[in-house]
Protein backbone atom coordinates (compact mmCIF):
# COMPACT_ATOMS: atom_id res chain seq x y z
CA UNK A 1 0.00 0.00 0.00
CA UNK A 2 1.23 3.42 -0.53
CA UNK A 3 -0.31 4.58 2.73
CA UNK A 4 -3.07 3.26 5.03
CA UNK A 5 -5.33 6.05 4.86
CA UNK A 6 -6.28 8.32 2.45
CA UNK A 7 -8.20 11.54 3.51
CA UNK A 8 -9.60 14.05 1.23
CA UNK A 9 -9.87 18.10 2.96
CA UNK A 10 -7.28 19.55 4.96
CA UNK A 11 -9.64 21.71 6.84
CA UNK A 12 -9.55 20.97 10.74
CA UNK A 13 -11.58 17.88 10.20
CA UNK A 14 -8.73 15.86 8.07
CA UNK A 15 -6.06 17.39 9.78
CA UNK A 16 -7.01 16.21 13.32
CA UNK A 17 -8.26 13.11 11.69
CA UNK A 18 -4.41 12.69 10.42
CA UNK A 19 -3.13 13.40 13.52
CA UNK A 20 -5.44 10.92 15.34
CA UNK A 21 -4.25 8.03 12.83
CA UNK A 22 -0.12 8.88 13.39
CA UNK A 23 -1.01 8.82 16.92
CA UNK A 24 -2.71 4.72 16.68
CA UNK A 25 0.01 3.76 14.48
CA UNK A 26 -0.99 4.41 10.95
CA UNK A 27 0.38 6.16 7.47
CA UNK A 28 -2.67 8.87 6.34
CA UNK A 29 -1.95 11.32 3.35
CA UNK A 30 -4.15 14.19 3.34
CA UNK A 31 -5.14 15.68 -0.49
CA UNK A 32 -6.22 18.77 -0.60
CA UNK A 33 -7.55 20.29 -3.74
CA UNK A 34 -6.37 23.89 -2.95
CA UNK A 35 -3.10 24.89 -3.87
CA UNK A 36 -2.55 27.02 -0.35
CA UNK A 37 -4.20 27.37 2.81
CA UNK A 38 -7.37 29.44 2.85
CA UNK A 39 -6.96 32.39 4.03
CA UNK A 40 -10.68 33.71 4.11
CA UNK A 41 -12.22 34.03 7.65
CA UNK A 42 -14.55 31.50 8.85
CA UNK A 43 -15.50 29.99 11.95
CA UNK A 44 -14.10 31.91 14.82
CA UNK A 45 -13.43 29.45 17.49
CA UNK A 46 -14.76 26.25 19.65
CA UNK A 47 -17.64 25.23 21.60
CA UNK A 48 -18.46 22.25 23.64
CA UNK A 49 -16.66 19.15 25.04
CA UNK A 50 -14.57 19.40 21.67
CA UNK A 51 -12.37 21.75 23.70
CA UNK A 52 -11.47 18.94 26.31
CA UNK A 53 -10.43 16.44 22.89
CA UNK A 54 -7.85 19.70 21.98
CA UNK A 55 -6.69 19.72 25.91
CA UNK A 56 -6.01 15.56 25.69
CA UNK A 57 -4.17 15.96 22.83
CA UNK A 58 -1.64 19.07 24.33
CA UNK A 59 -3.07 21.73 21.95
CA UNK A 60 -5.07 23.59 24.17
CA UNK A 61 -2.79 25.89 25.36
CA UNK A 62 -1.80 26.58 21.78
CA UNK A 63 -4.74 26.64 20.76
CA UNK A 64 -6.64 29.35 23.42
CA UNK A 65 -3.65 31.13 24.34
CA UNK A 66 -4.27 30.38 28.08
CA UNK A 67 -1.93 28.18 30.15
CA UNK A 68 -5.03 27.42 32.37
CA UNK A 69 -6.56 24.14 31.71
CA UNK A 70 -10.03 24.61 30.02
CA UNK A 71 -12.74 26.12 32.05
CA UNK A 72 -16.89 26.26 31.13
CA UNK A 73 -18.03 29.62 30.47
CA UNK A 74 -20.95 30.71 32.68
CA UNK A 75 -23.42 32.57 30.57
CA UNK A 76 -24.18 31.02 26.62
CA UNK A 77 -26.94 31.15 24.37
CA UNK A 78 -29.92 29.17 22.99
CA UNK A 79 -32.11 30.39 20.07
CA UNK A 80 -30.44 34.01 21.13
CA UNK A 81 -32.01 33.59 24.39
CA UNK A 82 -29.62 33.70 27.35
CA UNK A 83 -28.35 30.85 29.44
CA UNK A 84 -27.05 31.23 32.70
CA UNK A 85 -25.09 28.42 33.66
CA UNK A 86 -23.30 29.57 36.76
CA UNK A 87 -25.60 27.49 39.10
CA UNK A 88 -25.56 23.70 36.49
CA UNK A 89 -23.94 21.42 38.39
CA UNK A 90 -21.88 20.12 35.72
CA UNK A 91 -21.60 23.03 33.07
CA UNK A 92 -20.02 21.08 29.78
CA UNK A 93 -19.85 24.56 27.80
CA UNK A 94 -16.76 25.14 27.19
CA UNK A 95 -15.62 28.02 24.23
CA UNK A 96 -12.42 28.82 22.83
CA UNK A 97 -11.99 31.75 20.48
CA UNK A 98 -9.72 31.01 17.62
CA UNK A 99 -10.35 31.83 14.08
CA UNK A 100 -10.17 28.83 12.14
CA UNK A 101 -7.37 29.97 10.10
CA UNK A 102 -4.70 29.99 13.30
CA UNK A 103 -6.89 26.51 14.36
CA UNK A 104 -5.57 24.86 10.73
CA UNK A 105 -2.34 26.13 11.25
CA UNK A 106 -1.77 24.73 14.79
CA UNK A 107 -3.74 21.61 13.74
CA UNK A 108 -1.30 20.92 10.47
CA UNK A 109 1.64 21.92 12.84
CA UNK A 110 0.56 18.82 15.51
CA UNK A 111 -0.04 17.06 12.09
CA UNK A 112 3.01 16.85 10.11
CA UNK A 113 4.86 16.92 13.96
CA UNK A 114 3.63 13.35 13.78
CA UNK A 115 4.84 12.69 10.93
CA UNK A 116 1.27 12.87 8.74
CA UNK A 117 2.04 14.23 4.82
CA UNK A 118 -0.25 16.43 3.02
CA UNK A 119 -0.32 17.82 -0.65
CA UNK A 120 -2.01 20.73 -1.42
CA UNK A 121 -3.22 21.56 -5.09
CA UNK A 122 -4.37 17.62 -5.26
CA UNK A 123 -8.12 17.02 -5.95
CA UNK A 124 -9.79 13.69 -5.57
CA UNK A 125 -11.48 12.56 -8.97
CA UNK A 126 -12.54 9.08 -8.23
CA UNK A 127 -11.81 6.23 -6.62
CA UNK A 128 -12.14 2.30 -6.63
CA UNK A 129 -13.41 0.07 -3.64
CA UNK A 130 -11.19 -3.07 -4.50
CA UNK A 131 -13.22 -4.85 -1.27
CA UNK A 132 -9.47 -5.23 0.07
CA UNK A 133 -8.18 -1.85 -0.40
CA UNK A 134 -8.94 1.25 -2.37
CA UNK A 135 -7.48 2.97 -5.41
CA UNK A 136 -7.70 6.91 -5.24
CA UNK A 137 -7.68 8.88 -8.30
CA UNK A 138 -5.96 12.59 -8.01
CA UNK A 139 -3.32 13.46 -9.66
CA UNK A 140 -2.08 10.34 -9.71
CA UNK A 141 -3.97 6.71 -8.40
CA UNK A 142 -3.03 5.99 -4.59
CA UNK A 143 -3.54 2.50 -2.80
CA UNK A 144 -4.64 2.54 0.65
CA UNK A 145 -6.78 0.71 2.89
CA UNK A 146 -9.58 3.31 3.70
CA UNK A 147 -10.36 6.86 1.90
CA UNK A 148 -11.84 9.23 3.93
CA UNK A 149 -13.83 12.16 3.15
CA UNK A 150 -13.31 15.51 4.89
CA UNK A 151 -14.18 17.13 1.78
CA UNK A 152 -16.90 19.41 3.08
CA UNK A 153 -20.62 20.10 3.02
CA UNK A 154 -20.20 19.64 -1.15
CA UNK A 155 -18.16 16.78 -0.49
CA UNK A 156 -16.62 14.59 -3.54
CA UNK A 157 -15.84 12.01 -2.02
CA UNK A 158 -19.71 11.54 -0.82
CA UNK A 159 -20.86 11.99 -3.86
CA UNK A 160 -18.36 9.04 -5.60
CA UNK A 161 -19.40 7.04 -3.33
CA UNK A 162 -22.82 7.62 -4.50
CA UNK A 163 -24.35 8.10 -0.63
CA UNK A 164 -27.42 10.18 -0.30
CA UNK A 165 -27.39 13.28 1.84
CA UNK A 166 -31.21 13.65 2.68
CA UNK A 167 -32.77 16.58 4.46
CA UNK A 168 -34.03 20.03 4.36
CA UNK A 169 -33.06 23.37 3.06
CA UNK A 170 -34.91 26.86 3.94
CA UNK A 171 -35.08 28.83 1.31
CA UNK A 172 -36.46 32.13 3.09
CA UNK A 173 -33.54 33.36 5.47
CA UNK A 174 -30.56 35.39 3.79
CA UNK A 175 -27.41 35.98 6.64
CA UNK A 176 -24.90 39.09 5.75
CA UNK A 177 -21.90 39.55 7.31
CA UNK A 178 -18.91 42.04 7.47
CA UNK A 179 -15.81 43.10 8.92
CA UNK A 180 -16.61 46.42 10.68
CA UNK A 181 -15.38 48.91 13.33
CA UNK A 182 -17.91 49.82 15.61
CA UNK A 183 -17.44 53.53 17.11
CA UNK A 184 -19.41 53.12 19.72
CA UNK A 185 -18.80 49.51 20.70
CA UNK A 186 -17.44 49.07 24.96
CA UNK A 187 -16.15 45.90 26.45
CA UNK A 188 -19.50 44.91 27.57
CA UNK A 189 -21.74 45.83 24.97
CA UNK A 190 -22.61 47.88 21.64
CA UNK A 191 -25.36 50.98 22.58
CA UNK A 192 -27.92 50.75 20.70
CA UNK A 193 -31.05 52.83 21.10
CA UNK A 194 -34.38 51.03 21.68
CA UNK A 195 -32.06 47.92 22.10
CA UNK A 196 -29.92 48.68 25.16
CA UNK A 197 -26.03 47.43 25.57
CA UNK A 198 -26.04 44.76 22.98
CA UNK A 199 -23.38 41.99 24.19
CA UNK A 200 -21.21 40.67 21.79
CA UNK A 201 -21.32 37.31 20.32
CA UNK A 202 -25.13 37.43 21.45
CA UNK A 203 -27.77 36.53 18.59
CA UNK A 204 -30.12 39.50 19.56
CA UNK A 205 -33.57 39.14 18.20
CA UNK A 206 -35.99 41.20 17.27
CA UNK A 207 -39.76 40.47 15.67
CA UNK A 208 -37.59 41.22 12.14
CA UNK A 209 -34.75 39.72 11.88
CA UNK A 210 -31.25 38.95 13.78
CA UNK A 211 -28.23 41.26 14.47
CA UNK A 212 -24.78 40.03 16.32
CA UNK A 213 -21.44 41.41 16.60
CA UNK A 214 -18.49 40.42 17.73
CA UNK A 215 -14.91 41.43 18.75
CA UNK A 216 -11.67 40.49 17.42
CA UNK A 217 -7.97 41.24 18.38
CA UNK A 218 -7.91 43.77 14.83
CA UNK A 219 -11.75 44.37 14.09
CA UNK A 220 -15.63 43.79 15.04
CA UNK A 221 -18.10 41.93 13.00
CA UNK A 222 -21.60 42.38 12.31
CA UNK A 223 -23.98 39.42 11.36
CA UNK A 224 -27.94 40.37 10.29
CA UNK A 225 -30.06 37.11 9.67
CA UNK A 226 -33.62 38.44 7.62
CA UNK A 227 -36.72 36.30 6.76
CA UNK A 228 -38.10 36.71 3.27
CA UNK A 229 -41.50 37.52 4.75
CA UNK A 230 -40.37 40.54 6.84
CA UNK A 231 -37.04 41.75 4.53
CA UNK A 232 -37.90 44.13 2.29
CA UNK A 233 -35.54 42.37 -0.37
CA UNK A 234 -33.47 39.35 -0.14
CA UNK A 235 -30.63 41.58 -1.86
CA UNK A 236 -28.91 41.06 -5.02
CA UNK A 237 -27.72 38.69 -6.78
CA UNK A 238 -25.04 36.07 -5.27
CA UNK A 239 -22.59 37.23 -8.19
CA UNK A 240 -22.78 40.91 -6.65
CA UNK A 241 -20.28 41.49 -3.63
CA UNK A 242 -21.46 42.59 0.08
CA UNK A 243 -21.00 46.28 0.73
CA UNK A 244 -21.03 48.37 3.70
CA UNK A 245 -24.42 49.85 2.52
CA UNK A 246 -26.06 46.89 1.85
CA UNK A 247 -25.68 45.58 5.54
CA UNK A 248 -25.85 49.30 6.86
CA UNK A 249 -29.55 48.52 5.17
CA UNK A 250 -29.90 45.92 6.88
CA UNK A 251 -29.46 46.30 10.41
CA UNK A 252 -31.90 49.63 9.88
CA UNK A 253 -34.08 46.85 8.76
CA UNK A 254 -34.00 44.16 12.03
CA UNK A 255 -32.91 47.14 14.78
CA UNK A 256 -35.12 49.70 13.76
CA UNK A 257 -32.63 52.60 14.29
CA UNK A 258 -28.84 52.95 11.99
CA UNK A 259 -25.59 51.55 13.69
CA UNK A 260 -22.66 53.72 13.40
CA UNK A 261 -20.21 51.71 11.23
CA UNK A 262 -17.22 52.03 9.29
CA UNK A 263 -14.90 49.33 6.84
CA UNK A 264 -11.55 48.61 8.85
CA UNK A 265 -8.27 48.36 7.01
CA UNK A 266 -6.94 45.23 7.69
CA UNK A 267 -3.75 42.86 6.71
CA UNK A 268 -6.36 39.85 5.97
CA UNK A 269 -8.69 39.06 3.55
CA UNK A 270 -12.40 40.95 4.64
CA UNK A 271 -14.66 39.20 5.94
CA UNK A 272 -17.54 39.99 3.45
CA UNK A 273 -20.10 37.29 2.98
CA UNK A 274 -23.78 37.09 1.96
CA UNK A 275 -25.70 33.40 2.26
CA UNK A 276 -29.34 32.39 1.45
CA UNK A 277 -30.57 29.18 2.49
CA UNK A 278 -29.71 27.32 5.13
CA UNK A 279 -29.34 23.72 4.69
CA UNK A 280 -29.67 20.54 7.41
CA UNK A 281 -28.57 17.03 6.16
CA UNK A 282 -27.12 14.35 7.56
CA UNK A 283 -25.55 11.33 5.02
CA UNK A 284 -27.58 7.71 5.15
CA UNK A 285 -24.25 6.07 5.20
CA UNK A 286 -21.35 7.45 7.42
CA UNK A 287 -19.80 4.15 5.76
CA UNK A 288 -19.92 2.18 2.88
CA UNK A 289 -16.94 -0.66 2.62
CA UNK A 290 -13.74 1.17 2.64
CA UNK A 291 -15.15 4.39 2.01
CA UNK A 292 -15.70 6.84 5.09
CA UNK A 293 -17.00 10.32 5.62
CA UNK A 294 -16.69 12.85 8.89
CA UNK A 295 -17.77 16.33 9.68
CA UNK A 296 -19.36 18.90 6.87
CA UNK A 297 -18.77 15.42 4.36
CA UNK A 298 -21.33 13.64 6.87
CA UNK A 299 -23.74 16.37 8.14
CA UNK A 300 -24.41 19.78 7.74
CA UNK A 301 -26.62 22.17 9.95
CA UNK A 302 -26.95 25.52 11.44
CA UNK A 303 -23.98 27.52 12.71
CA UNK A 304 -25.97 28.60 15.98
CA UNK A 305 -24.37 27.81 18.87
CA UNK A 306 -21.29 26.72 17.27
CA UNK A 307 -21.67 22.73 16.65
CA UNK A 308 -20.05 22.42 13.77
CA UNK A 309 -15.91 21.68 14.88
CA UNK A 310 -17.69 20.11 17.99
CA UNK A 311 -19.36 17.44 16.11
CA UNK A 312 -17.07 17.08 13.38
CA UNK A 313 -13.50 16.88 15.40
CA UNK A 314 -15.18 14.56 17.85
CA UNK A 315 -16.28 12.47 14.49
CA UNK A 316 -12.51 11.69 13.71
CA UNK A 317 -11.89 10.95 17.44
CA UNK A 318 -14.29 8.27 17.20
CA UNK A 319 -13.41 6.96 14.01
CA UNK A 320 -9.11 7.51 13.66
CA UNK A 321 -8.44 4.70 16.65
CA UNK A 322 -11.05 2.09 14.87
CA UNK A 323 -9.02 2.77 11.49
CA UNK A 324 -5.80 2.18 13.44
CA UNK A 325 -7.41 -1.11 15.06
CA UNK A 326 -8.61 -2.11 11.88
CA UNK A 327 -5.62 -1.78 9.29
CA UNK A 328 -3.34 -3.27 12.76
CA UNK A 329 -5.54 -6.40 12.52
CA UNK A 330 -6.57 -6.45 16.15
CA UNK A 331 -10.38 -5.05 15.67
CA UNK A 332 -13.16 -6.94 17.33
CA UNK A 333 -15.78 -7.76 14.39
CA UNK A 334 -18.10 -5.37 13.65
CA UNK A 335 -15.69 -2.37 15.25
CA UNK A 336 -15.62 0.03 12.10
CA UNK A 337 -19.18 -0.45 11.77
CA UNK A 338 -19.75 1.36 15.20
CA UNK A 339 -18.48 4.55 13.99
CA UNK A 340 -21.68 5.17 12.18
CA UNK A 341 -24.16 3.43 14.66
CA UNK A 342 -22.63 5.58 17.22
CA UNK A 343 -21.90 9.18 15.37
CA UNK A 344 -25.22 8.84 13.15
CA UNK A 345 -27.71 9.64 15.94
CA UNK A 346 -24.87 12.29 17.55
CA UNK A 347 -25.48 14.41 13.71
CA UNK A 348 -29.25 13.94 14.43
CA UNK A 349 -29.39 15.18 18.26
CA UNK A 350 -27.13 18.20 16.71
CA UNK A 351 -29.60 19.11 13.54
CA UNK A 352 -32.09 18.95 15.52
CA UNK A 353 -31.11 21.31 18.54
CA UNK A 354 -29.89 24.19 15.54
CA UNK A 355 -33.04 23.56 13.72
CA UNK A 356 -34.82 24.43 17.30
CA UNK A 357 -32.69 27.44 17.94
CA UNK A 358 -33.25 28.45 14.25
CA UNK A 359 -37.15 28.21 14.86
CA UNK A 360 -36.51 30.39 18.05
CA UNK A 361 -34.84 33.09 15.98
CA UNK A 362 -37.58 33.37 13.26
CA UNK A 363 -39.54 36.29 13.03
CA UNK A 364 -42.90 37.17 14.00
CA UNK A 365 -45.03 37.51 17.02
CA UNK A 366 -46.10 34.11 17.34
CA UNK A 367 -42.47 33.12 17.98
CA UNK A 368 -41.96 35.79 20.39
CA UNK A 369 -44.89 34.29 22.98
CA UNK A 370 -42.73 31.07 22.06
CA UNK A 371 -39.35 32.14 23.41
CA UNK A 372 -41.45 33.84 26.86
CA UNK A 373 -43.32 30.46 27.25
CA UNK A 374 -39.89 28.69 26.76
CA UNK A 375 -37.81 31.52 29.05
CA UNK A 376 -40.33 30.33 31.31
CA UNK A 377 -39.55 26.68 31.07
CA UNK A 378 -35.56 27.25 31.25
CA UNK A 379 -35.96 28.38 35.09
CA UNK A 380 -35.46 25.26 37.03
CA UNK A 381 -31.46 24.57 36.50
CA UNK A 382 -32.11 21.05 35.34
CA UNK A 383 -33.85 22.42 32.09
CA UNK A 384 -30.65 24.45 31.59
CA UNK A 385 -28.53 21.16 32.25
CA UNK A 386 -30.18 19.62 29.78
CA UNK A 387 -30.17 22.36 26.74
CA UNK A 388 -26.22 22.68 27.70
CA UNK A 389 -25.76 19.44 27.52
CA UNK A 390 -27.34 18.55 24.56
CA UNK A 391 -25.50 21.55 22.70
CA UNK A 392 -21.92 20.53 24.39
CA UNK A 393 -22.23 17.21 23.07
CA UNK A 394 -22.11 15.96 26.86
CA UNK A 395 -24.99 14.13 26.35
CA UNK A 396 -23.69 11.27 24.46
CA UNK A 397 -24.01 7.98 25.66
CA UNK A 398 -23.33 5.47 23.00
CA UNK A 399 -24.04 2.28 25.19
CA UNK A 400 -25.36 1.15 28.00
CA UNK A 401 -23.02 -0.92 31.04
CA UNK A 402 -23.46 -1.64 34.69
CA UNK A 403 -21.94 1.81 35.86
CA UNK A 404 -23.35 5.07 34.67
CA UNK A 405 -20.24 6.18 33.23
CA UNK A 406 -20.10 3.65 30.65
CA UNK A 407 -20.90 4.70 27.63
CA UNK A 408 -20.36 7.77 28.18
CA UNK A 409 -17.68 10.65 28.16
CA UNK A 410 -14.88 10.42 31.09
CA UNK A 411 -15.44 13.25 33.24
CA UNK A 412 -13.37 15.75 34.52
CA UNK A 413 -10.39 14.39 37.20
CA UNK A 414 -7.24 14.21 38.61
CA UNK A 415 -5.42 11.58 39.23
CA UNK A 416 -2.85 10.86 42.23
CA UNK A 417 0.03 8.41 40.93
CA UNK A 418 3.38 7.46 42.18
CA UNK A 419 5.02 10.45 40.12
CA UNK A 420 2.76 12.74 41.53
CA UNK A 421 -0.57 13.96 40.39
CA UNK A 422 -2.08 14.72 36.87
CA UNK A 423 -5.01 15.53 35.16
CA UNK A 424 -6.62 12.84 32.97
CA UNK A 425 -6.26 14.91 29.83
CA UNK A 426 -2.41 14.96 30.88
CA UNK A 427 -2.71 11.16 30.54
CA UNK A 428 -4.46 10.87 27.50
CA UNK A 429 -1.68 12.44 25.18
CA UNK A 430 -0.78 9.25 23.52
CA UNK A 431 -3.94 8.40 22.38
CA UNK A 432 -4.19 4.88 23.19
CA UNK A 433 -6.93 3.47 25.36
CA UNK A 434 -6.06 4.16 28.72
CA UNK A 435 -6.99 1.97 31.64
CA UNK A 436 -6.95 3.58 34.76
CA UNK A 437 -6.36 1.52 37.63
CA UNK A 438 -7.73 2.51 40.78
CA UNK A 439 -8.72 -0.70 42.51
CA UNK A 440 -5.65 -2.61 41.70
CA UNK A 441 -6.65 -4.94 38.74
CA UNK A 442 -4.31 -3.35 36.27
CA UNK A 443 -2.88 -7.23 35.96
CA UNK A 444 -6.09 -8.17 34.25
CA UNK A 445 -5.06 -6.59 31.27
CA UNK A 446 -1.48 -7.58 30.62
CA UNK A 447 -2.53 -9.27 27.54
CA UNK A 448 -3.57 -5.79 25.85
CA UNK A 449 -0.34 -4.13 27.09
CA UNK A 450 0.80 -3.79 23.06
CA UNK A 451 -2.69 -1.40 22.55
CA UNK A 452 -3.92 -0.06 26.08
CA UNK A 453 -1.84 2.07 28.43
CA UNK A 454 -2.49 1.42 32.43
CA UNK A 455 -1.97 3.73 34.82
CA UNK A 456 -2.14 2.83 38.55
CA UNK A 457 -3.65 6.00 41.24
CA UNK A 458 -6.32 6.69 43.41
CA UNK A 459 -8.81 9.71 42.38
CA UNK A 460 -11.14 9.85 45.29
CA UNK A 461 -14.64 7.51 45.16
CA UNK A 462 -13.89 6.64 41.67
CA UNK A 463 -14.09 3.24 40.20
CA UNK A 464 -11.40 1.80 37.88
CA UNK A 465 -11.95 3.09 34.52
CA UNK A 466 -11.02 1.68 30.93
CA UNK A 467 -11.00 4.83 28.34
CA UNK A 468 -11.36 4.53 24.95
CA UNK A 469 -9.25 6.67 22.40
CA UNK A 470 -12.01 9.04 21.92
CA UNK A 471 -12.31 10.01 25.98
CA UNK A 472 -15.73 7.42 26.35
CA UNK A 473 -15.51 4.99 29.07
CA UNK A 474 -15.56 1.62 27.97
CA UNK A 475 -15.94 0.15 31.37
CA UNK A 476 -15.88 1.04 35.14
CA UNK A 477 -15.86 -1.35 37.94
CA UNK A 478 -14.56 -1.42 42.02
CA UNK A 479 -13.06 -4.59 41.00
CA UNK A 480 -11.83 -6.40 37.91
CA UNK A 481 -15.49 -7.84 36.99
CA UNK A 482 -16.17 -7.66 33.40
CA UNK A 483 -13.14 -6.01 32.60
CA UNK A 484 -11.62 -8.73 30.22
CA UNK A 485 -14.87 -8.56 28.48
CA UNK A 486 -14.80 -4.72 28.29
CA UNK A 487 -11.36 -5.13 26.47
CA UNK A 488 -12.18 -8.00 24.27
CA UNK A 489 -14.91 -5.81 23.13
CA UNK A 490 -13.30 -2.73 21.90
CA UNK A 491 -9.83 -3.68 22.08
CA UNK A 492 -9.61 -7.80 20.38
CA UNK A 493 -7.92 -10.39 21.64
CA UNK A 494 -5.09 -10.81 23.76
CA UNK A 495 -1.69 -11.12 23.04
CA UNK A 496 -0.41 -14.82 23.85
Amino acid sequence: MDYDVVIAGAGPNGLMLAAELRLAGVRPLVLEQLPERATAPKANGLAGVVARLIDARGLYEKVSGWSAPPAATPFYMFGGMRLDLRDVPDNPMYTVLVPQVRLETILEEHAVGLGAEIRRGVEVTGFVDHGTHVTVSADRDYSAHFLVGCDGGRSAVRKLAGIDFPGVTDDDVVSRSLNVVLPTAGAQGLPVAGHGDIPPFFFHRTTTGVFIWARFDDACSVTTMEWGAVSDSMGPGDDVPMTLDELAASVRRVLGVDVPMELPVLDRPLLMRRSRGRNTRIASQFRVGRVLLAGDAAHIHSGIGGPGLNAGLQDVANLAWKLGATIHGWAPAGLLDTYHSERHPVAERVAMQTQAQSALLSPGDKVTALRTLFGELLEPVAARQHVVDTMSGNDIRYFAGDHPLVGALVPELTVTTTAGVARLAELRRTGRPLLLDLAGGGSVADGWKDRVDVVSGTSGELPALLIRPDGVVAWAGSSSDGLVEALERWFGSPTA
